[in-house]
């Protein structure tokens, strides 16, 4: 998501790049770049002419500082104007309660019922919440059946009754998870093709009798600009508090996420970036414009790594890269920690200049990390912690020992080396802008 637009973004702030100062003139071309980029993105018209108005006038009117060249003072006023039109600031999905009811709502085939699965995952793991989840597509008995077959492939309780109103199902569902110590309702609603009369007397029933913690849509981010009507529309009926974008990892330009929030007030409070019932990401208005500028996201990474990696491992970690001292035994253990994220490219992607290094749309096949590893395994621990002194015979050795070639054993030194300069360089801070 975002890549061509983050890219063309960059390109247009290369060439501000050596200016001594920001002029109207020197400026031009990197605005109508930017412009390009948003509106091909999907970018509503008002909102990329309003954002460009903003850029333009905070860039002419500003003085660069001694600490600051032209072109990093420029990344910074697009980097501020992107987060504040992402929202600004985050805004959590309500979880402060003893016992919270929400319900989800959205057109059919936007991802609700997956959705609800996902948040209750992300419920009970991040916040040790105890989620029930409620069958309330009355109209869809394959609805019905998913959020069973998620929540048994989960194990987390889903609430069925058939016969009776979604008002009835959600408020037998709420008795039902107090007499269970269950303290967190997630009711799953009935879709449509389009907004209609039916489906919001439906929903508007339900939130005018049950006190609703939240009321979330979720919606399709491959809708494009037609999205902006659908979330109108819900939540002039509604009083949204806030939606999910479903399917940011497919092919979506992602400009209803700049688009979204300030036309419609309505904060984005989840992403959905995978099929996995762990493709989740709370939505940072922060980090998401660094993600765009290629700046990368490390407090996601580190949000991903918490749990797994303990602190005093982490700190150890840190200290080697800084001084320039990991070696490949510490570079296994990292691998078998990282195994536990998910796949590598998620994470790779996340890096500062990742698109810049071409290291954002590397696809890891599972099995070259197993041969890897083999490779490594193959290595003595002296080797491992002194890899500068494998020559030809010991690489030879070591390509017979894993069953791989030695192209495989030098290309696999390479990639190492190419990354201990590359935390190193993080690690002091030293790390350049990728534009």
């Amino acid at each position: 998501m975002f890549e061509y637009m983050g890219d063309r973004i960059s390109n247009a702030i290369k060439n501000i790049r050596g200016m001594g100062k920001i002029t109207e003139s020197n400026i031009n071309d990197a605005m109508k770049e930017i412009r390009m980029a948003l509106l091909e993105a999907d970018v509503n018209y008002n909102v990329v002419k309003e954002f460009t108005s903003k850029v333009k006038e905070k860039a002419l009117g500003a003085e660069v500082s001694k600490s600051l060249k032209p072109d990093e003072l420029f990344i910074k006023i697009v980097k501020d104007e992107l987060v504040e039109l992402l929202g600004g600031d985050y805004v959590p999905l309500h979880i402060e309660d003893k016992f919270e009811i929400i319900m989800l709502c959205g057109l059919q085939g936007s991802g609700k019922t997956t959705t609800a699965g996902k948040l209750a995952n992300l419920l009970r793991k991040k916040h040790n919440r105890k989620p029930l989840l409620v069958a309330c597509d009355i109209y869809r008995p394959a609805a019905i059946e998913q959020l069973k077959q998620i929540g048994a492939s989960l194990n987390i309780p889903v609430y069925t009754e058939t016969n009776k109103s979604v008002l009835e199902i959600a408020n037998n569902a709420i008795i039902y998870a107090k007499d269970n110590n269950l303290d967190y309702v997630i009711i799953d609603t009935a879709g449509r093709l389009q907004i209609d009369e039916t489906l919001m007397q439906e929903l508007k029933d339900v939130a005018s009798n049950i006190t609703l913690n939240e009321i979330i849509l979720v919606i399709d981010a491959m809708m494009g600009q037609d999205a902006i009507n659908v979330i109108t529309g819900f939540n002039d009926s509604l009083s949204l508090t806030g939606c999910v974008l479903t399917k940011m990892d497919g092919d979506t330009k992602g400009g209803v996420a700049l688009s979204l929030r300030h036309l419609t007030n309505v904060p984005i409070k989840y992403i959905g970036n995978s099929e996995k019932m762990d493709g989740l990401s709370e939505f940072y208005p922060v980090r998401m414009a660094e993600r765009i500028l290629d700046m990368g996201d490390i407090l996601s990474i580190a949000e991903k790594v918490e749990g797994i990696v303990s602190e005093d491992d982490a700190k150890l970690q840190a200290e080697k890269m800084k001084k320039g001292t990991f070696d490949l035994e510490d570079f296994l253990s990292t691998l078998k920690q990282i195994k536990k994220l998910g796949p590598l490219e998620n994470i790779l992607k996340l890096l500062p200049g990742a698109r810049n290094m071409g290291i954002n749309n590397i696809s890891i096949d599972p099995k070259d990390m197993a041969h890897v590893e083999a490779i490594i395994l193959s290595m003595t621990p002296y080797e491992r912690r002194h890899p500068e002194i494998l020559k030809a015979t010991r690489k030879q050795r070591i390509a017979k020992g894993s069953g791989r070639s030695v192209e495989e054993v030098n290309k696999l030194l390479k990639q190492f080396e190419m990354m201990k300069t590359m935390m190193k360089h993080m690690s002091n801070g030293k790390m350049k802008m990728p534009f």
